[in-house]
């Protein structure tokens, strides 16, 4: 596409143009959020010409695309994104100074789009971001939430969930596409018939329109060669009232009739706790893939006559189970409405369809009751059944005798209500199933679908994951980035294991004083930000030990608070001074029905106020839990960590993307054997992590032994032993007594079910050895850099190319 830098007025024109003619106000009356919406337009602008043209070339070239579907896309705020990847971000800045504003003013009035939960919609904004920027052929499909992920505030330290309409104010970056809308059919009856040649027919009637109205989002790449899509539908009702209800009388429920369509895609995860909650959320998903195939069919057939060439021009990636209505959904469309026979439609769907599971822990591996979907998809329904008669036939035919392995393999879970296994489908209807690291790939393998892994070993692969240099170091952290460049040029922006000429530099005196001199200046950012959003005044030269994710149990927000009170009963009763200050910074959403992690945050916050309080401490320990945690506050707190704690149960990580994100800005990583920390000790070097605990099969053997008992550990260790002796007591929440005792209850009576107390000695000893460490800032700095020098496996662009390689066979067009 054209680049814009070599007309600068251009910008201009085009930005007070939309002043005029979009907003409809003078230049000087403006606000930051009205200048938001000028400049966003005009960066919109370019981004179609170049969203046409890439359009227009990959259609002349028939080129096969991927077709990504996940139920979140945590996209943040993409102002300075589009603007940097443009190459056009020190142009804005300039022309916003000449007209009297502020480029950061005006990015800090974007509101993040925060259509995703966590590490799942967020490297799915990461994927979209590769395929542009490789010039990959490449859609993603998603719902147009009105509420995403709720807006976290923090009163008297509990979690209290505000609803975030991120589109109360309009966004300039979607273009509504009414004339590609779909027409959903939901609920419904099947009647069984015949068709004229006396074949079974079975007719699905008495359904309800939904409507998806596509919204579509640009995404360009690197360098702007190409600009790819993000499609979101909304759900709308039929246009027309039920007449029948309307024409007896009852305006109101025809009213509530198309209100009731329309809350499909209101909110990011309905609350499945109660029924209702339960069956929007299968709504939510099947709408999410009815829209999205009946699409791709469209745009297929625009070029082609027959479904033979389908797997050849279509690729379609499931991102965790929440798709895997995909394969019934195709299976339907090409049996029901194509006619295609059977055999020649599942040839066709195996063949198209690529499954990515995203974890191993069984509450989040999604069934739904057969008594629900046949409620609200009963055709699915039948050609689920059928998928899995054929399928355990052929099962059979090797083995006929054993039912317990016909059982394992159903689609069908058994029980007080049936269900129907969501990964079962997926994996069957697929080609590939992968897993997002090197260990959980393996533990997909031997754990979690091992009768699979023994039919199909070639169907199962690894793919780790990554993240995009361009948001999280070059957007997030332009100091660092601005450093890494004019010490070894650009290059690795697009190509990131180019930062390995990085390595000489970490025994440069000088250059490791720039390093650390960037990272205090981020440091100094972030202290500002703790202050506006806790109250709370931090040393910028303390240690900054961050603990950034969703809060879970497994994630073990715990055990870093275990440490915290360890420091603090050191030197309050031992009279032992910690090595360095610390400042540890905790941030991250509880699902709102997980009574467990909201207590986990009220640990914290209580557990902090009592520390920051406490005049003993004399600042040498703050504990700080930063509220509504989202993209662009991580943006702020990760270039600022020093220490990245990622310290989840062996086993229970799929791979963790935050541990990449903050290792590629300078931070020393103190982990556990999990995920993709195995491959980010393999990358860096064991002199430059810190690593300890328990592995995936020390875990396994202890849970199989039954050997494992924690409070027999914290009897013989007195460390321990005080650690929760403290939480039993009322020291820690003298305003809330019996606050903490859960935590008891929970690890030393319960069977502490994520191994606290097994790794904890190891985890403070090592913690020991990280202030160590810390108190020395020049080896630190060389560690650090290291870190930095050797992320590059970590790139998006080398995930995205090895799935467009292995599993999507596309190409750069």
């Amino acid at each position: 596409m054209e680049r814009v830098t070599a007309a600068p007025a251009a910008l201009r024109d085009a930005i007070t143009r939309h002043a005029r003619y979009s907003v409809a106000q003078p230049w000087n009356t403006l606000s930051s959020r009205q200048i938001f919406q000028c400049v966003g337009l005009a960066v919109r602008d370019l981004m179609i010409d170049g969203l046409l043209q890439t359009q227009q070339r990959q259609r002349q070239a028939d080129a096969k695309h991927v077709y990504y579907l996940s139920i979140e896309y945590l996209l943040g705020r993409s102002l300075a994104n589009n603007l940097s990847n443009l190459g056009i971000y020190d142009l804005c800045r300039d022309t916003l100074r000449d007209l009297g504003a502020d480029l950061a003013d005006v990015e800090e009035s974007e509101r993040d789009a925060a259509l995703g939960n966590g590490g799942l919609g967020r490297l799915a904004a990461c994927f979209l971001d590769s395929l542009a920027t490789l010039d990959m052929p490449g859609y993603g499909y998603g719902i147009h939430y009105e509420y995403g992920v709720f807006r976290q505030e923090i009163e008297h330290g509990e979690q209290k969930e505000k609803p975030d309409n991120w589109l109360a104010s309009p966004t300039p970056w979607g273009i509504e596409r009414p004339e590609d809308a779909c027409l959903v059919p939901v609920y419904g009856r099947i009647e069984h018939g015949v068709d004229r040649r006396g074949q079974y027919n079975p007719m699905w009637l008495g359904w309800r329109f939904l409507i998806g109205v596509p919204h579509d989002y640009p995404i360009v790449g690197y360098g702007a060669r190409t600009v790819n899509a993000l499609r979101l539908f909304s759900a709308r009702s039929s246009h027309d009232f039920d007449m029948q209800i309307f024409n007896a009388g009852d305006y109101v429920k025809a009213v509530e009739q198309q209100i009731a369509s329309e809350t499909v895609s209101k909110v990011l995860y309905p609350s499945d706790t109660v029924p209702p909650g339960h069956e929007l959320r299968l709504v939510q998903e099947y709408f999410l893939v009815a829209c999205a195939l009946r699409d791709i069919i469209r745009r297929y057939e625009r070029d082609h006559q027959s479904f033979d060439a389908f797997p050849d021009k279509v690729a379609i990636q499931m991102n965790d189970t929440h798709p895997a209505l995909a394969v019934a959904e195709l299976m339907r469309i090409l049996v029901d409405e194509r006619d295609l026979a059977w055999e020649t439609a599942w040839e066709i769907t195996q063949a198209t369809m690529g499954y990515t599971n995203h974890t191993l822990m069984p509450e989040a591996l999604e069934t739904w009751p057969v008594a629900l979907l046949e409620h609200v998809v009963p055709r699915h329904l039948q050609i689920i059944y059928e998928i899995n008669r054929r399928f355990l036939e052929r099962v059979a035919s090797g083995s006929p005798d054993d039912h317990e392995r016909l059982r394992r393999l159903s689609l069908f879970e058994e029980g007080t209500s049936k269900h129907v296994r969501m990964a079962h489908l997926a994996i069957v209807g697929s080609h590939s199933v992968n897993g997002v690291s090197a260990l959980h790939s393996r533990l997909v393998q031997t754990t979690l679908a091992p009768d699979f892994y023994r039919l199909w070993p070639d169907r199962f692969n690894n793919k780790t994951n990554g993240v995009t240099p361009r948001r999280w170091l070059v957007q997030a952290n332009p100091l660092l980035a601005g450093l890494i460049t004019r010490t070894i040029g650009d290059g690795w922006i697009t190509d990131l294991d180019r930062l390995r000429a990085l390595e000489p530099w970490a025994n440069d005196g000088a250059f490791r004083t720039e390093f650390l001199a960037v990272k205090r200046s981020n440091k100094e950012r972030l202290s500002r930000v703790i202050a506006e959003t806790t109250g709370v005044t931090v040393d910028p030269d303390s240690l900054f030990d961050v603990q950034v994710k969703r809060i879970h149990e497994y994630k073990r927000q715990l055990l870093n608070v275990m440490h915290v009170v360890h420091e603090y009963l050191c030197l309050i009763e031992d009279g032992t001074s910690p090595t360095v200050s610390r400042t540890y910074v905790f941030a991250g959403k509880a699902a709102p029905g997980y009574w467990a992690a909201k207590q986990v945050i009220k640990t914290i916050c209580s557990v902090g106020s009592v520390i920051n309080r406490d005049p003993r401490v004399n600042g040498r320990l703050k504990v700080v839990f930063v509220p509504d945690y989202r993209v662009s506050l991580a943006e702020r707190i990760i270039p600022g960590a020093d220490l990245s704690e990622q310290i989840s149960a062996a086993g229970t990580e799929a791979s963790g993307t935050g541990n990449m994100k903050l290792a590629m800005n300078g931070a020393l990583t103190i982990g556990t054997f999990d995920g993709a920390n195995v491959e980010l000790l393999a990358e860096v070097g064991a002199d430059n992590i810190f690593m300890f605990g328990l592995t995936t099969d020390d875990i396994q053997r202890l849970r199989a032994d039954g050997t494992y008992h924690p409070r027999d550990l914290c009897t013989h260790n007195p460390h321990l032993k005080r650690i929760f002796a403290a939480f039993d007591s009322d020291r820690l929440c003298p305003d809330e007594p019996g606050l903490l005792r859960w935590i008891n209850e929970s690890i030393l009576d319960r069977g502490d079910a994520y191994f606290h107390v097994a790794d904890l000695p190891a985890y403070l000893d090592l913690q020991h050895r990280v202030s160590e460490e810390f108190g020395r800032p020049a080896a630190w700095a060389a560690k650090a850099i290291l870190n930095v020098a050797r992320i590059g496996r970590f790139s998006s662009d080398r995930t995205v190319a090895e799935y467009a390689r292995d599993i999507w066979q596309i190409h750069r067009v």
